[in-house]
């Protein structure tokens, strides 16, 4: 299953500011799905597989 999770979400889990997560997704160092969007600010969806992926190369 392919869980989304949003840029606090990911924040939270890195323990970084949801502003970094963004800035990572804009230069492609996190891959994410970007929505379609109203507002001012772009919205953004990571797969946790992608997260999980990130997690285990950075321990390894």
């Amino acid at each position: 299953m392919n869980d989304l999770l949003t840029v606090s979400e990911v924040a939270q889990i890195l323990r970084v500011d949801e502003t970094t997560v963004r800035r990572w997704v804009k230069i492609g160092a996190l891959e994410a799905v970007v929505l379609p969007h109203v507002n001012k600010r772009q919205a953004y969806r990571i797969k946790k597989e992608t997260l999980d992926k990130l997690l285990t190369s950075t321990a390894a």
